[in-house]
């Protein structure tokens, strides 16, 4: 029963999550007294980077919690810093979003289809007495705030005439002051013990092209007073952010009380922190920069592009934002929660298929020259409804390296000279001879026999070995390139000043000469297979049928406890 409830939970993750938090509680309290009659919330990215798994997590929540509730959610794009974003960003957020499985429907916004109403909030402002043009630049503002235990002081410009501000704000507005040199701040209380509350800057000054709105504007609002607005004139109940806006949740109520307009609700909740990463958008772009990975989607970043290219899949992910649930108090999540839900789920649709990393000739002496045989492989022991294949055996085939040893230690139970094992699928096989290169001394080849009265699946096999390893026929094998991906970093907590000194200078190993069986030729991006005994893979972006490369997506068991617990 308990194993099936676990089942029931992950099926329900696949299709969004509907675990309680105190999200949904608040939620089920605003319906049930009447404060909102739906639920309306959004996701809205900066596009000055590509989303991580933390932005997963967001994505699953916000999307999830209004498809559970029969509700909406948009998707806005947080365009407010025309010097950060690109074209590039957003198509890739959108493709991250839809690839998660969640659809905005018609209901794509962008911040900067507010510019104009948002500009008419603050002039609303000016003439409430509410806010003012100052002169102080961004050093002087830090300097008047005060600190968490004093107060700050007042600027000298605060009081200057409401016709005055509105003046100033419109020549803001009209290009006539240089960068940095004025910005439109709330009139609030530079006592408040919040320091959000101590007069925040709205607008700035930025001579800069939009890449929507051109050359249209040189002034450009703060997020804080963009972020309530926005959600106010898209009707959004519950705005649903991470907790560092706790403290700015006083700020986004004010304005929009205000203005007089409908107030969403905020609510915080705590970010992803992921051992064995970083989530600072500052340091995975100086990785990408520095050349430490390939770029925004390698493999090893912890990036929805990187993911789906490693060869994750979108309910391993929604998964995973299931399990660690939502909650008010920062905890780190160990990395290995997220490869187990990449395994639950791969177990279910990865088609088995054996592949040689690192292979080693075997001839079998007693196997009938140009005699090939084929036969029956189950695809997935998970899934019956995925059949089985047939593989071609023959005389010279191909084994791992490791599955070798000329002098074994104890309880090597593989093969080794005068020890036998079983062959998948196949026969049991005695090791007779080996070859070695008369220069190096290096093993080419090793010689076997076969017992014809061993075939797997045959009533006449009885006999047992205690080994049993894979393989492939050279004559059908499919020649491939593996990049073996392993954690990014080699410490848990890669913080610090000296963070990149934790890089793992064994990350990536790249393997080239591998065998695979034949199956595997037509084999075409972003299809998943187990390689037996080895873990799961996903053919990369970069493969093509004359050059198959396979990432490693992850591995078949933690290999890093037994790391961690020594």
């Amino acid at each position: 029963m308990e194993e099936e409830n676990k089942q029931g939970s992950e099926e329900t993750a696949s299709q969004g999550g509907s675990r309680r938090n105190f999200v949904r509680d608040i939620i089920d309290e605003d319906l049930k007294t009447g404060r909102y009659n739906t639920v309306h919330t959004r996701f809205p990215p900066e596009p000055n980077g590509y989303l991580h798994i933390g932005h997963a997590k967001s994505i699953c929540l916000n999307f999830g919690t209004a498809k559970d509730y029969q509700g909406l959610c948009n998707l806005r794009f947080d365009d407010t810093n025309p010097t950060k974003e690109d074209v590039e960003y957003v198509e890739s957020i959108q493709e991250d979003v839809r690839w998660l499985g969640f659809d905005w429907g018609d209901r794509m916004y962008y911040a900067s289809d507010y510019f104009d109403k948002l500009y008419e909030y603050a002039v609303a402002l000016i003439r409430k007495g509410k806010a003012y043009v100052d002169d102080l630049n961004a050093d002087q503002i830090r300097e008047h705030r005060g600190t968490l235990t004093e107060p700050g002081k007042d600027s000298p410009y605060r009081n200057r005439s409401i016709d005055e501000n509105l003046d100033l704000f419109e020549r803001m507005r009209k290009g006539e002051f240089p960068d940095g040199s004025k910005t439109l701040r709330a009139k609030i209380d530079m006592s408040s013990p919040n320091i959000n509350m101590r007069d925040p800057v709205m607008y700035r000054i930025l001579h800069a092209t939009h890449h929507r709105t051109g050359d249209k504007w040189c002034v450009y609002p703060m997020y804080d007073w963009a972020h309530g607005q926005s959600d106010s004139m898209e009707g959004i109940t519950h705005s649903i952010c991470t907790l560092e806006f706790e403290d700015h949740r006083p700020l986004y109520n004010w304005f929009v009380d205000q203005l007089g307009i409908f107030r969403p609700r905020q609510i915080e909740f705590a970010r992803l922190n992921l051992t064995y990463t970083v989530m600072s958008k500052r340091r995975l772009l100086q990785l990408v920069h520095e050349g430490h990975v390939r770029g925004w989607d390698d493999p090893r970043m912890p990036t929805i592009s990187g993911l789906r290219r490693r060869g994750y899949t979108p309910e391993s992910v929604r998964l995973f934002a299931d399990r660690i649930g939502v909650s008010k108090a920062d905890s780190v999540i160990d990395v290995s929660v997220l490869e187990d839900c990449l395994r639950a789920d791969l177990n279910k649709r990865a088609r088995r298929v054996m592949a040689v990393l690192h292979p080693i000739r075997v001839v079998i002496e007693n196997y009938p020259d140009g005699q090939v045989e084929e036969l029956e492989a189950v695809n997935n022991p998970e899934d019956e409804s995925m059949g089985t294949r047939k593989i071609p055996f023959s005389k010279v085939l191909y084994i791992e390296q490791d599955d070798f040893r000329e002098d074994p230690p104890k309880k090597y139970f593989r093969l080794s000279p005068g020890a036998e094992v079983r062959l998948r699928y196949a026969y049991i096989i005695k090791c007779v001879g080996v070859v070695k290169d008369p220069q190096t001394g290096l093993i080419t080849e090793l010689r076997c026999t076969y017992d014809p009265d061993t075939k797997s699946g045959s009533p006449a096999s009885q006999r047992k070995v205690k080994g049993t390893i894979h393989w492939v026929s050279a004559e059908h094998a499919v020649d491939a390139e593996a990049r073996v991906y392993d954690r990014l970093f080699n410490v848990p907590d890669p913080g610090g000043e000296n963070w990149k000194s934790s890089l793992n200078p064994d990350s990536l190993e790249i393997v080239k000469g591998c065998r695979l069986e034949p199956g595997l030729a037509k084999a075409k991006p972003q299809d998943r297979f187990q390689f037996e005994r080895l873990g799961y893979y996903c053919v990369d972006d970069e493969s093509t049928e004359g050059h198959l490369v396979f990432n490693r997506t992850v591995t078949l068991r933690d290999t890093w406890a037994k790391i961690e617990s020594k």
